[in-house]
């Protein structure tokens, strides 16, 4: 019997580039692929790469060239690029990095397997001239639905569908070329869907109990400054039938949060009929069994709508999260990036939603040294950012990305006095968002624990006005061995102290409906109560949140969550 194929998937950049990472993980395990970890194992490394900014675009190369050394040694075979940096340049990258064995853009997804068996075989796959993928589906967002052969990664389109639809196959087609196609019977375990309406293949690469759901590719915006919209495309919504169906199967696999990302998430349904279709689906989303928190990343501040705010604020299981791309706060450099609002009109929607919800947690990304900006410009931003009491801040300095409309302005800062705003401006927001981590002092959050260090016992997780990766952690210290902690759970814990913006906090409470608690005995969930129960599982630990990402030359993206950010950042 032949030896399974083998390959390896390595993902850089956002959390939409790590659904669409599980998206291919479970096509090439549909199709008899072994996923293994480390790439040394594996006949075929795939690296999913970012295509934003310049620090994370490097990364992405090192990370290829890395992979491709492991060809003299190990058991790799070929090297293969996806994600978003091989679908902007194509053959353009295929060319300058011949230690790639393939280059493959978004509409190779749906073939990712035929694609790599090729390669791994000594063939050859063309790779892709770079288009605007913008061009591709109707300028009337009501049109796109039913556009015909368009890859949406992440959106878990069916193979037949797509292709019956591109060649005019009308039977094919379905309900067009972004219908979903039924699910194989004898998928193997743990891929995606185990029942369910409709929900995409996928296969979770890690164990944790959180994933991001993507709600939408693409966006409509025109910001000056960003390119992510001429490779991502324009914006279109996942079904909410898809959307849900697919929460459902990740909390058959464990988890306890999904956070729901796309290139701007309060645009959702516009194509579908009704702007305020997310106000529907988030009560929905948390009332999934197994569901016990519902995070919404990447809100356009301009696009925020009174009912939206209050389903954030007050529907149980869905946390007051605020992640708003404000990108700046002077009227005349918002402008220039074709963006809207002002620091009086930002400050009155953070008065909205802590009016409504208090503790609600608030993280934005800021570019500083944008062409044109002034003195009095950065003083502007200053001031917002000294009232804003923002928990998290992202921090950029401007640099041309090619093909924007910015990158061909004038009236440029020289790059010392761009280095010199984002110091300043960066050594303002560490000090900000320690003082607002300091006000959390004496409240209640409600944690889910992440990680147990198997070494020091240390036991980490986030609270609700914390998102993964980029917005700090609580450290829950020890309770006279009270509990047992475990990833998954959720704990009520009292804040004690901080360590700049990490939160250090007590437990006082398992949440009684927590399933890791079910079972035990009463006074289990209560301090000081002992007793004996299943040992506790544990992984090794999670880097502290960096909240501050102060990065030379990365504007931000168009979702205020700049591609790569978290790679970046680390």
């Amino acid at each position: 019997m032949p030896e399974p194929r083998t390959v390896a998937l390595v993902t850089l950049g956002c959390a939409r580039n790590e659904v669409d990472s599980e998206e291919l993980a479970g096509r090439l395990a549909a199709d008899g692929w072994q996923l293994v970890d480390d790439a040394s194992e594996a006949d075929v490394a795939v690296v999913n790469t970012c295509g934003f900014v310049d620090a994370a675009k490097k990364d992405s190369v090192d990370a290829l060239l890395e992979a491709n050394d492991l060809k003299a040694h190990g058991r790799t075979q070929a090297v293969v690029a996806v994600g978003c940096m091989a679908e902007r340049y194509g053959k353009d990258l295929a060319e300058a990095l011949p230690e790639a064995d393939g280059v493959l853009g978004f509409d190779d997804y749906a073939d990712i397997s035929d694609r790599l068996q090729t390669i791994l075989s000594g063939g050859v796959h063309a790779p892709h001239t770079p288009r605007d993928r913008r061009k591709l589906l109707p300028i009337s967002p009501a049109e796109r639905q039913t556009a015909a052969g368009v890859a949406l990664p992440g959106h878990g389109q069916g193979t037949d569908a797509a292709s019956g639809a591109a060649n005019g196959d009308a039977e094919g087609a379905g309900d067009g070329a972004l219908d979903f196609a039924e699910a194989p019977a004898d998928l193997p375990d743990g891929l995606a869907p185990a029942s369910g309406p409709r929900a995409p293949l996928r296969r979770r690469l890690d164990s944790g109990p959180v994933a991001s759901v993507k709600l939408a590719s693409g966006c409509d915006r025109r910001c000056t400054f960003c390119a992510i919209p001429s490779f991502r495309g324009s914006f279109i919504s996942r079904r909410p039938s898809d959307v849900l169906g697919e929460t459902r199967w990740l909390a058959e696999q464990g988890v306890r949060e999904v956070m729901l990302v796309s290139e701007n998430n309060t645009s959702y349904g516009k194509d579908l009929g009704d702007i305020r279709l997310l106000e529907t689906l988030l009560p929905e989303l948390a009332a999934v069994d197994g569901i016990a928190r519902v995070r919404v990343s990447y809100l356009q501040p301009a696009e925020m709508r009174p009912g939206l705010i209050d389903v954030l604020t007050s529907t149980p299981g869905v946390v007051p999260y605020f992640d708003l791309s404000f990108q700046h706060s002077a009227p005349g450099v918002l402008r220039a990036m074709r963006r809207f609002g002002d620091t009086d009109r930002f400050l009155d929607l953070l008065d909205t939603i802590r009016g409504k919800a208090p503790e609600a947690g608030v993280r934005s990304n800021f570019i500083v040294g944008f062409p044109g900006e002034t003195e009095d410009d950065l003083a502007e931003l200053e001031r917002f950012l000294t009232s804003a009491r923002l928990d998290a801040i992202g921090v950029f300095g401007y640099s041309d990305e090619e093909g924007t409309e910015a990158a061909t302005y004038e009236n440029k800062l020289d790059d010392d006095v761009v280095a010199a705003r984002l110091a300043r401006v960066s050594r303002l927001a560490e000090e900000l968002t320690a003082q607002r981590a300091e006000e959390r002092v004496g409240s209640t959050v409600r944690v889910l624990v992440e990680a147990v260090d198997e070494e020091t016992g240390e036991v980490t997780g986030r609270a609700d006005h914390q998102a993964p990766e980029t917005d700090g952690q609580v450290v829950l210290t020890d309770a006279g061995g009270w509990w047992e902690p475990a990833p998954g759970m959720f704990v009520t814990a009292r804040v004690t102290g901080t360590e700049g913006v990490d939160l250090i906090a007590e437990p006082l409470a398992v949440d009684e409906a927590d399933p890791d608690a079910a079972g035990r005995d009463d006074g289990r969930n209560e301090p000081g109560a002992a007793g004996r129960g299943a040992a506790a599982t544990v992984r090794g630990g999670v880097p502290g949140g960096a909240l501050l990402t102060s990065v030379p030359g990365a504007p931000a993206g168009a979702d205020g969550a700049p591609e790569g950010a978290e790679a970046v950042a680390r």
